[in-house]
């Protein structure tokens, strides 16, 4: 009974790869939330080989320059276009939960949105089947869609 229960949880166990996006304009500020979800393990081995480094998330002997190394890699690969500007995304900081870091960013609008632009390949170079879930909430309104790498484009109409 345990032989079949293990070849049935080999044969059927399949890792899945998914990061998950944030964005939600504050209506009294103006200002642009993103908060990106993403396995920290995932995210430390891209940043290791895209940086030609070793970082520890969870443990950092420099936390300025992990910081650094996270906010230049999401910036990297995490665009955002607001009725047709892009935004300059401002790294607040992350957090880890579970299994996930949660990096923080802010950008400034002068108005509300009535488009968003996303380009979000976050991960695509490690796992050929990532999927990046992005919710998108302007005035309220929340959207969301899935990008199965390699697609990395999303747009949102408020």
């Amino acid at each position: 009974m345990l032989q079949h229960l293990l070849i049935f949880l080999v044969t059927f166990y399949h890792p899945f790869y998914v990061s998950v996006t944030e964005i939600e304009q504050v209506e009294k500020s103006k200002v642009i939330h993103v908060s990106s979800r993403i396995f920290f393990d995932d995210l430390e081995k891209a940043i290791d080989k895209k940086y030609k480094t070793s970082i520890n998330i969870l443990k950092p002997k420099d936390k300025k320059q992990v910081n650094d190394f996270i906010a230049s890699y999401v910036k990297d690969h995490l665009k955002i276009k607001a009725d047709g500007v892009a935004l300059t995304l401002k790294f607040v900081g992350y957090e880890i939960e579970e299994e996930a870091a949660w990096c923080y960013f802010e950008a400034d609008a002068t108005a509300t949105v009535k488009q968003l632009v996303i380009q979000n390949n976050i991960l695509y170079e490690q796992h050929d089947s990532q999927i990046n879930m992005i919710h998108a909430i302007v005035g309220g309104k929340r959207q969301s869609t899935k990008l199965d790498n390699p697609s990395s484009s999303a747009a949102f109409r408020y």
